[in-house]
């Protein structure tokens, strides 16, 4: 349903790119100045109005990827079983989220909760670095956290920029914490 909107409009857009680097080498040409200088000034300007986010975006995912990106287990479910014995068998899964000051908060049962941190890793792109962290509620220790850094562009809640599909990329951490979030959620079921 997007296709019907945007695709028009891009083609739009650069059928006005044509029209605009035309009429630059034009006036160029009339008035004695450079035409290719005219022409290839015009057309950047006119690439640069819906691209100029495009290459700073990817460069920016890829260094935070590198930099920050990676699942970290602390502690294993075993390990904290072990620790912990016979409390596994009376938990309940009952997934409940709750917005904190610093992010959402998903509990999963009467000891786990995941807490989502997203922050924009630079304030006029969308690359976004989200950070989970698998923590025992009741003692405050942490057994796993996951750093991953995407970008996401939505018309809903972007706007315009939304349209930008170009800008959207996967992140770069992907496995780990469902793997984990999944061994708790079936921690009390009697098997």
């Amino acid at each position: 349903m997007t296709g019907i909107v945007v695709i028009p409009a891009m083609l739009l857009y650069l059928l006005l790119a044509l029209a605009v680097v035309y009429l630059s080498i034009r006036y160029a040409r009339k008035s004695g100045h450079s035409a290719k200088r005219w022409g290839w000034s015009a057309a950047l300007v006119m690439y640069l109005i819906p691209f100029w986010d495009w290459l700073p975006t990817v460069a920016t995912h890829q260094y935070y990827c590198a930099k920050d990106a990676g699942f970290w287990v602390y502690k294993t479910v075993d390990q904290w079983k072990a620790e912990n014995p016979g409390i596994a068998d009376g938990l309940h899964f009952k997934l409940r989220t709750t917005r904190t000051p610093y992010g959402e908060l998903y509990t999963l049962n009467e000891r786990f909760a995941v807490e989502i941190r997203r922050k924009k890793a630079i304030s006029i792109l969308p690359t976004t670095i989200t950070e989970e962290r698998l923590v025992d509620v009741e003692n405050e220790n942490i057994l796993a956290k996951a750093i991953r850094v995407g970008s996401n562009v939505n018309p809903v809640t972007d706007g315009l920029s939304g349209y930008k599909f170009w800008l959207g990329s996967r992140p770069c951490v992907t496995e780990g914490m469902e793997k984990l979030t999944a061994e708790i959620e079936h921690m009390g079921d009697k098997k």
